[in-house]
Formats: C-alpha cells, structure tokens, sequence
C-alpha cells in the first residue's frame, strides 16, 4: 500500500472527525486499492465503523478510536464494544468493555467471524493475519460454554486456552463446570484439554481426570458408550448400558448396548435406526436377557430367559401415494416386560400386537390391494393369533347406470355396485407350541369373494329408502365329513376343493323429527330435539337344504338319532346360514341440545351447549322363527356434563322369562309385570380437568386475577376413568355382581421448577391399590432432579437422580436406587 494514499486518507477521515463530537453518530466506508491480490497487505473489502459517542483520530500515529457502542465490520468479521481502536500501522484492533459508576463491567467485545462468536473482557485481534489474543473469553460450542482468562486464536480459528473452563451452564458464574490449565478448541471437531477436575459453584471436588476429551462436532460419529456401575443385592456388581455407537453412513446408525452381573446375569440389546429424507424412516430393537436370581442349588434359584423384538417402519406418503409399506412391530416372550421393562406402560400391557402391510391403489381406477401380517399376544393366557397372511382385493363403489351428461337424474342413477376379495391364513396357538413341527396343520385358511349393491332413494321428500341386496361366496381347501363309528362321532378333514355362495337382501327407511321450542327471554334462548327413527328389514334364505350340499346329517347316539353339521364347519369365514331369518329392526335415536344468551354481550351471541350427545334404543323381530322372535331390547346414551365429565351408558334388557335352569322360555315378562328383565349394563366416567378450565373468565375477571394470586393459574391436570359393569345374563337369581376399576393420573406444576405427577388405580375385588407410582421433578438451572416412586405392587422401586440436562455431559450425574428386581427375586 502507498504511503501516500493512507496519509490523504487520514487527512480525509480527520476533517470529517472534526464536526463528530458530541452530534449523529457517522459510518465511514474505507475502501484501499491493492494491485495485485498475490502481494495483498491488507484485507480486500470495506471497513465499516461507527461509534455513538465519539470518534478521535491520530494521524500521527495512524490510530482510531471509538468510544460508546463502538463498532467495525468488514468481510465477514463483526467486533462490538464500548471502545474499540484501531491501529493501521500494526493492522490491529483492540477492544474492551469499561467500568460503570456501580463498578460493573459493561460494554464487552462481542466478536463474529462467520457464524462463530465469543464475549470477553478485552482482546486483541490482528485482521491481516486474523489471530488474536482474548483475556476472559466466554463462547459458545454446541451444548457447551467455554471460558478461558487467557486465550490465543489462530488463523485457522484453533482456540488455546490458559486457565479453561468447560460447562452446559449458561450462567455468567456457571453452577458447574470442568476446570483445566490448558484447553485447545477445535471447532467442528473437538475440544481436549490435561488433567482436569469438576468443580460445583466454584469449589473443586474430588472428581479428576487425567485428560479431557469432549466431541465438538454437530456430525455424529462412531464410538464407546459408558456404562454405568453399581451393585444389587440379588444380581451382585454390574456394569449397565455400557457399548459401542456405530455410524453406519448418513441415513443409518446402530448401538449395541449391554449389562453384565457379577453373579452371572447379562442382557443385550441393540437399536438400529435408519432415515431417508422425504422417503421413510424406522427403527429395529432387539433385545435379549437371562437373568438369574440366587446360587444354583438353593431352592429360590431361578433362570429367566426373555426376548423381545420391536420394528417400526414409516414411509413418507409423498414418496409414493400409490404404494405404502409401513411396519410395526412388537413381539417376545411373554414375561419380558414382567423381567425387564421400567416402562410403566409396557408394564402394565397384557398384550403384544404386530402389523406390516402393504398397500397399492391403481390410480385412475377404483381398484384397491391390501396385504397384512398381523400378530397378537396375550401376556396372561399366553395364547399367540397369527394372520400371515391377509390379503384384500377390493373395487370402490361404482355407479354404472349413471348417465356422463349433467341433467336430472333418475332413480338408477345412484344404483352402486363395490366388491371385495379377502384372504387369510392364521392360527391361535399357545407360544410354547408355536414353533413345533406340527404347528403347521393347525393353521386354518380360506377366501371370501362380496359383491354388495345398494342405492338410496328420497321418498315423500323426508325419507330416506335404502334397498341392498349382497352376494358371498367362500373358497375353502379342506372340508369335514362325520360318520358313526357305533359308540361315537369321528371326525375327519378332507383336503379338497370347497364352494359355497349365499345371498341377502335389506331395506331401510328413516328420517329426522325436530322439535324446537324459543324463548324471548331469559338466558336460555331455545331448545331442540333431535328424534331420528329407523326402520329396517333383512331376509336371508336357509341354505341347509339338501339341495345346497353344504349341510349333511350324521347319527348322533345308539338312538339312532341325528344330527346336522355343516361341512365348513371349521371354515375361517364361517358357513352359509342353517336357517331362515327375516328380521324387522327397529331404532330410535335422540339428541338434545339448547342456545344460551350471554348477558355481558350486548350483541345477542348465542352459545350451543349440547345436553344429550346421543341417546338411543334399538332392537329387532325374525318373522321366520319358530319362537323367541323379540331380540334382547339395547339401550345406549353418551353425554359430556359441565364440559369436562365423559358419561356413557349401555345396558341390555331381555323381554323373555328364563325358567329356574336360567334358560329362556318363549314366553314374555310382561307376564311378570315387567316389559323386559334386565341382563346387563355398562357405565363409564370419564374426567380430564386442568387449569385452562377455570381460567375461560371476562376480561373484567382477566384484570381483577392480575391484582391476586389465583391457584387455577398454576399448570395442573387430573385425569380419572371409572368404568362399572354389571352382568346378570340368563341367572334366575336376583344377584348382581358389579366389575369396576379406577384409573387416575395427573401433574401439578406447583413452582416454575418443581412438576410433580402421579398415577394409580383401585382394585374393587381386590380391595386394594393397582400399580401406583409418584413422579417429583426439579429444575436446577443447568441440573435437573427426578425422584421415581413406585410404593407397591411387584415393581416396588424409587430412583433418585440429579443430572446434568445437556446430552453432551448426560453421564455426569448422580443416581441413588433400590430396585425392584432385588426386592422381588
């Protein structure tokens, strides 16, 4: 650079200094021709600086100073300060903070390079070379804080530090953190340090290491998972969730993880996850224990095998709308949960259930293929359903009759015709015999071909006539055929090729009733009553006739007497009806509803609160039967009261006696002096309440809480579900047992820091508490205490934990435990 050149500059930047104090602050862009960017000597781009206070500069000694909100921009640097200086001979800036009347430090130098970015007390920055020296730095890697009283920054923007600190705490003095003399910061990559040693508001604890090394890096990468340590009475010493972390590639990771007992227990389990953007994603857990409880020749010696296999699959539907693959699946031994979940939830589930399917839809057509393969496990029974697989192909209704040309439509117009094909080949079975060699036979399969056709026509403007008429037909591989064998009736499967078609037909007729009464004054403005009655009637023709071959007779006793079967009596679809049947099904649905007027709105709005969701009751007559033609009487209702109680209700009645055996007689209760005998009823309540309920207030209300502490301002919820059932069912006696549980959980965030939650229920035949646990959680700032209770039940257990919230130092913690496993084994 010229000489020259920078002289007139100065001279330049001085007179207009000379009208800056005291008035607008003034930008001053400062742009230095280079000739040649091989021999550049200073940076090839505009300065930009500006103070608030003042600028003063020394052209003798070829400095700048700015004074009050100082600051200077150039590339992509960014310095902010009280006071900054620069130094054009030595291509530096200097920056600091200053000392206000309370002797506070305000004012600091805030640095940008990039998306890089620190505080510090004062520093020294050289903006050729770009290195510099900070004194008290404070910057930001990650999770992590770093401060450094005395740091040296390369060219390459490598941080060394004297006198480090490393800490996830955010506060000016941090909580916590972990001291060391030298540090090095890598950014993107790591920062290391030497021995160094945890300190907790400002005093050193015993906790040392020899080094320090802490991942800087926002990419994830491949490495050793620490175990956790401690002892259980029952296991003896282990090691827990200690393994190795592998990165795959971008779209795929894997952990595989373990435990291991000194007295012999271990477990495994690994997780691999995997993701691909705008296309799928998903995750595989395998998991494996065998756990053993005491020494071999004791008699409270105990083996526990368990497995457990969890895949969820989930694809984008924008990947490809007219294929879906999506996967979930949850099966394992029986007890696994029971032996090694901490999940209340699992815990508490008696079942398994599994499903992958795949569907396609042909586009522009009304075709439709689905394939399932499902899976359920009852924990308590220990019996496993399996349908692998099923499979439905399926024809959207269509409306062929319907004219193209727009125009009044005639009654063939709205005649639909849909079909389905579904196929399936399942088994239930008990898991200890799932996977034995003649599991096989034992699988039942079969497919089903419907073809429903239906329309629906107004009639006399207010109802609705709706005629349906739907043809079956099932395909089965094997049949039975029955014989007297002269003591007892045997049983054989024939494996051939077997056939069967019925058919039925329906009509309905329903409408809506509306009963409306208004009012002019007062708060509530009007009532409705919704009646929607429905009358329906269904035939279907007996296809036990000979003439059918899908029902044969076989002697059933030394009598001589007999018996009919059908052939697919053991079909996975059923059999065509034994008997005729023409059933009128009557219905009545209700619904109640009314509009209040608000009294403090001046504009007439009306509120719709609705005081009967539903109300109904139904039941039917076979013209057909012999006797015992009324069906049980069904009565139903659900409504929400005060906008946050849950109530429904059904119950069962039965319009025939029952003889002293509990058998029904065809003869009706009226003769009783009853309509109809009660059979069985069900109630559920359903509450879920928080604060948000109490605080839909005026906004006079509004104003006068902001004058007093109101407790509903507090976040809470509560949710309790109570469900009662009674069922008396063909029982000539007059008792009635009720089967009821009572479920209810909830939280209260009683402070900004401390949540406190809970969850339990009531056993009424056991008189006694169901699994219960408490949950205490606090805030520490850059900490966090969890307090698990379970005080009963075979999970009896608490933990006690304080920890560290960043994932980057989620090792750093403290946990005190008894656990259930050496309270029950």
């Amino acid at each position: 650079m010229k000489s020259r050149f920078l002289i007139v500059s100065l001279i330049f930047l001085t007179c207009l200094a000379n009208n800056s104090f005291g008035q607008e602050p003034v930008v001053i862009t400062d742009t230095l021709e280079v000739k040649d960017s091989t021999n550049k000597t200073f940076i090839n781009d505009d300065i930009l600086y500006d103070a608030s206070d003042s600028m003063h500069f020394d052209i003798v000694n070829k400095k700048v100073f700015l004074y009050g909100d100082a600051f200077i921009k150039y590339e992509n640097t960014e310095i902010k300060a009280d006071f900054i200086e620069i130094d054009w001979t030595k291509n530096q800036i200097f920056a600091k903070g200053r000392i206000d009347s309370s002797r506070k430090m305000s004012g600091y130098p805030h640095f940008k390079e990039g998306t890089k970015t620190f505080k510090a007390k004062e520093m020294t920055y050289n903006y050729k070379s770009k290195k510099g020296i900070i004194k008290e730095l404070v910057t930001k890697e990650g999770e992590a804080f770093i401060h450094g009283k005395k740091v040296k920054k390369s060219r390459s923007e490598v941080m060394y530090l004297k006198k480090g600190e490393y800490t996830t705490c955010n506060a000016e003095k941090p909580h916590f953190s972990i001291r060391a003399n030298r540090i090095k910061v890598i950014p993107g990559k790591k920062i290391v340090s030497g021995p160094a040693y945890l300190t907790v508001f400002n005093v050193p604890t015993p906790l040392f290491l020899p080094f320090g090394f802490f991942p800087n890096t926002s990419k994830e990468s491949s490495g050793i998972l620490i175990p956790s340590y401690g002892e259980s009475a029952n296991l003896g010493f282990f090691l827990k969730d200690g393994g190795y972390y592998f990165v795959l590639n971008k779209q795929m990771d894997l952990s595989v993880k373990g435990d291991i007992y000194t007295k012999g227990s271990w477990a495994t389990r690994s997780l691999l996850r995997y993701k691909k953007r705008y296309k799928y994603n998903g995750n595989l857990n395998l998991s494996y224990g065998r756990m053993i409880n005491s020494e071999k020749d004791l008699p409270n010696y105990s083996l526990k095998k368990d497995f457990f296999i969890k895949w969820t699959h989930k694809q984008d539907p924008k990947a490809n709308p007219s294929l879906l693959f999506s996967a979930n699946v949850n099966a394992g031994s029986s007890t696994y949960h029971k032996n090694n979940s901490y999940n209340a939830n699992d815990y508490l589930s008696n079942t398994f259930t599994s499903s992958i399917s795949l569907n396609k839809k042909w586009e522009g057509t009304p075709f439709n293929l689905s394939t399932t393969l499902n899976h359920n496990q009852n924990t308590n029974t220990k019996i496993v359903n399996l349908t692998l697989p099923a499979v439905t192909f399926s024809m959207n209704r269509i409306f062929p009759f319907k004219r193209k040309k727009v125009g009044k439509t005639n009654w063939y117009d709205k005649i639909g015709v849909s079909y389905s094909m579904n196929t399936k080949n399942e088994i239930s079975i008990t898991d200890s015999l799932l996977f034995k060699s003649d599991a096989l036979s034992k699988y039942r399969n079969g497919m089903k071909h419907s073809i429903p056709i239906s329309t629906s026509v107004k009639l006399l403007k207010y109802f609705t006539f709706s005629p349906r008429f739907n043809l079956t037909e099932r395909w089965y591989l094997t049949q039975i055929e029955k014989s007297w064998d002269g003591s007892s009736i045997v049983t054989d499967t024939l494996h051939k090729f077997t056939r069967a078609h019925d058919y039925s037909m329906s009509a309905s007729l329903n409408t809506k009733l509306y009963g409306i009464a208004q009012f002019k004054k007062g708060k509530i403005a009007a009532f409705r009553h919704v009646l929607t009655p429905n009358i329906s009637f269904s035939y279907r023709p007996d296809f036990s006739k000979e003439n059918f071959g899908y029902y044969k007779t076989v002697q059933s006793d030394t009598l001589g007497n007999t018996q009919t079967y059908s052939v697919m009596q053991n079909g996975i679809y059923g059999s065509p009806g034994s008997s005729k049947s023409g059933n009128i099904n009557f219905s009545l649905g209700n619904l109640i509803d009314m509009k209040v007027r608000s009294k403090k709105d001046t504009t007439e709005t009306l509120k719709k609160v609705t005081l009967l969701q539903s109300m109904g009751i139904s039941s039917s007559y076979n013209i057909f039967a012999d006797s015992l033609n009324l069906s049980t009487i069904n009565l139903n209702a659900r409504t929400k009261l005060l906008g946050l109680l849950d109530v429904t209700f059904s119950s069962r009645y039965d319009p025939y006696i029952i003889n002293s055996s509990g058998k029904r007689m065809n003869q009706f209760e009226i003769k009783n002096g009853r309509l109809a005998r009660f059979t069985n009823a069900n109630a559920a309540l359903g509450l879920n309440i928080s604060e948000s309920f109490f605080n839909q207030k005026t906004e006079d209300e509004k104003e006068q809480e902001k004058k007093e502490d109101d407790f509903y301002k507090i976040p809470w919820n509560l949710n309790m579900n109570y469900t009662i059932a009674y069922n008396k069912n063909n029982q000539a006696s007059s008792e009635v047992t009720p089967t009821q549980s009572l479920n209810f959980s909830g939280n209260i965030k009683i402070t900004p820091k401390w949540k406190i939650g809970f969850r339990s229920g009531y056993d009424f035949k056991e008189k006694e508490l169901t699994y219960s646990s408490v949950d205490v959680y606090r805030d520490l700032h850059c900490w966090e205490l969890l307090f698990h209770w379970i005080p009963i039940g075979f999970h009896k257990s608490y933990t006690l934990t304080i920890r560290v919230k960043a994932s980057v130092l989620k090792d750093l913690k403290l946990e005190k435990k008894k656990d259930w496993i050496d309270m029950n084994y």
